[in-house]
């Protein structure tokens, strides 16, 4: 079975008010965002106030190529929330993108027995509804 996004009405939403508004706008406009540290330049996410490596709280946003690979991936078998009982089994991944920063995701038209570590992959910016734009990815 491969990962397909839930309905809009079932699906869990983020909250985008606070520190990660930004990250979740940009996806609304197609680019992958994050948070780097505008002292030393250090990636992060998910973003936070003070920047683990130098303390420093200053910060801006920079666009991701939104490619990496694919470094972890579990199968699910038994659904955690009601949006997903139908996409039991499917495999969540942790994507390890070219710049550094893990994000954990989903791959699109991947079987769960074709999930490897190591696999390239590429964003696919999947529109929900108006306000909910997911990062999935697909393999390159």
């Amino acid at each position: 079975m491969t990962f397909s996004v839930p309905s809009p009405d079932a699906i869990p939403r983020p909250d985008p008010s606070g520190a990660d508004a930004e990250f979740w706008s940009a996806l609304r406009d197609g680019e992958l965002r994050f948070e780097r540290c505008a002292a030393c330049g250090t990636l992060r996410h998910p973003p936070r106030p003070v920047c683990a490596h130098c303390g420093s709280r200053a910060t801006e946003w920079v666009t991701s190529a939104g490619s990496g690979e694919v470094w972890s991936f579990t199968v699910i078998h038994a659904p955690t929330l009601p949006a997903f009982i139908d996409q039991v089994p499917y495999g969540a991944v942790v994507v390890r993108l070219d710049e550094g920063v893990f994000v954990v995701s989903n791959l699109l038209d991947c079987p769960v027995d074709e999930l490897t570590v190591g696999d390239r992959v590429e964003l696919v910016p999947t529109r929900v509804d108006d306000e909910l734009t997911l990062p999935l990815f697909r393999r390159a």
